[in-house]
């Protein structure tokens, strides 16, 4: 892996436990479509799944509504303070690739709106030097677009740069921007062979930057 000026982070499940407020956000939906609520536990496990239709599967929907897009944002608005958690030991991280004058830049398929709150809430909007979201380019991760956004926005090379995330639509995203990435699975995925905590991807990353 070759040395690094960029490192970008997925959001949900990688910087942020956003579980609580994504599944009552979704729950919420569910209550103004008349739908009976869904467990949290499976909620979760569903998240980061790219072989489900989230509309179909949360929503029951065979295509995208509006409305649903409007309950979720405004859910998350009013609860995100509330269920919102940064993982311990990314500050530790952030600070450290600060300091190593790596820019830094998050890539996520959540709502501008909702990112840039959840990121100034847990007081770490400040640190990144781009933010790429699903309003941003239209498309969600497994599409590379977010990430070659951001490499326009700083001028980077995607050889100077290293993704990281937790879900298979993080990776597939990489894959096709032919970017470095690593895994992690201390949010809402499991995967064989990937960084289990923080601590060890503070490690992993003081070995190769």
């Amino acid at each position: 892996m070759h040395s690094k000026s960029l490192v970008i982070f997925d959001m949900d499940g990688t910087l942020v436990d956003s579980s609580g407020v994504i599944a009552g956000a979704i729950n919420y939906v569910r209550k103004n479509l008349m739908l009976p609520p869904m467990d949290k536990k499976k909620i979760v496990s569903k998240i980061n799944d790219n072989a489900i239709n989230p509309l179909e599967y949360f929503y029951n929907l065979k295509k995208f509504d509006p409305m649903c897009e409007k309950w979720f944002s405004e859910f998350y608005t009013k609860n995100h303070d509330m269920h919102l958690e940064i993982y311990a030991g990314i500050k530790e991280i952030l600070e450290f690739l600060h300091s190593k004058d790596i820019k830094l830049a998050v890539a996520t398929n959540a709502y501008r709106q909702s990112t840039l709150e959840s990121l100034k809430h847990l007081g770490i909007y400040s640190y990144f030097d781009t933010i790429a979201c699903y309003d941003d380019v239209g498309e969600g991760k497994p599409s590379p677009k977010m990430l070659e956004l951001i490499l326009d926005t700083l001028q980077m090379d995607v050889s100077q740069t290293l993704f990281i995330g937790d879900g298979e639509r993080d990776a597939m995203a990489a894959q096709k921007a032919k970017m470095d990435y690593i895994m992690v699975e201390w949010g809402f995925s499991s995967h064989e062979g990937s960084i289990g905590s923080t601590e060890e991807l503070l490690e992993k990353l003081t070995s190769i930057l």
